[in-house]
């Protein structure tokens, strides 16, 4: 089982810029756990914080028993991490240099090529690190934080350079992991990633944390309308308007788009229509919340 993580009154500043102002939350042990915001809200001081990397202004971070802030052997034992930017041993093959990180940890060479297989990066064993593109680096970087089997891991961004066929494949490494016992603790600007991998979800923005729930949670409590698409000639605008419970109606070459508070009754009138060919129903997501909770204007 992993360990749980206990953060009280954590602070950080830089001159005049508050990054990190009193966050205080618990991860149960064995939980999958996400840190959103947008940039510059402090999710990664935080979580620098929490791995032991970086010292609190004030506050505390617990790891079961440990403290982040001692650094010792027991926690390395442990903790699992993969930061935002890796750095590797130059001039090692990939196989090498997940041998290398598996030496440090005293785990025999054999894990770190059935690692390799996990992340799919087999066929590169052979290949200099400084030879592989981002996102074969991104995940060189996630199987050397996992070589000695860590019972809590923290992921920054895990999977920022990847394309789709490997982000999904990664999920399915870190649905493992989490699966067996471990205690997970990601960022993401993946909103998606979040909602499909995380028990619970907190919200941060200007160093503070805005709102801490299960991603479904979240969505109901934001009580948005209901959007339905229709396909183009499936129904004529003035029907569409005169539809029992459709609020507004919205106009495109894509077709129509219904936005309703009473997805029943309009549904049940469409399917009185026969115009359900084509359909799609959209409710709220993650993404709607953290917009809604964090704005819309650009971050830098």
């Amino acid at each position: 089982m992993g360990l749980g993580i206990e953060v009280a009154g954590l602070t950080m500043t830089y001159g005049d810029l508050r990054a990190v102002d009193d966050v205080s939350f618990s991860v149960r042990p064995g939980e999958f756990f996400g840190l959103l915001g947008p940039n510059g809200a402090g999710k990664t001081t935080t979580l620098e914080m929490m791995e032991g990397l970086r010292v609190p202004g004030s506050g505390s971070v617990r790891i079961g028993d440990l403290d982040p802030r001692r650094r010792d052997t027991d926690l390395q034992r442990v903790i699992g991490v993969q930061l935002q930017a890796s750095s590797f041993f130059e001039r090692l093959t990939v196989r090498e240099q997940i041998d290398t990180f598996a030496a440090l940890y005293g785990v025999p060479a054999g894990r770190g090529l059935a690692l390799l297989e996990q992340v799919g990066l087999v066929e590169k064993a052979d290949v200099r690190t400084e030879d592989l593109s981002g996102g074969q680096k991104q995940r060189l970087s996630i199987a050397c934080a996992l070589v000695h089997d860590p019972e809590v891991v923290f992921l920054d961004e895990p999977t920022a350079a990847l394309d789709p066929q490997a982000r999904r494949n990664l999920w399915d490494v870190l649905r493992g992991l989490n699966e067996s016992g471990r205690t997970v603790v990601l960022t993401t600007h993946y909103m998606d990633e979040a909602e499909a991998l995380c028990d619970r979800v907190a919200i941060m923005d200007a160093g503070r944390v805005l709102r801490l729930d299960t991603p479904a949670a979240l969505v109901r409590d934001l009580d948005a309308p209901v959007r339905i698409s229709l396909a183009p000639g499936t129904l004529d605008r003035d029907a569409a308007v005169a539809l029992v419970g459709a609020d507004a109606v919205r106009e495109s070459p894509a077709g129509l788009e219904l936005t309703t508070r009473d997805p029943a009754r309009v549904l049940a009138a469409l399917a009185e229509r026969d115009a359900l060919a084509g359909l799609a129903v959209r409710g709220a997501s993650l993404e709607d919340v953290f917009l809604s909770l964090t704005g819309r204007e650009y971050r830098s």
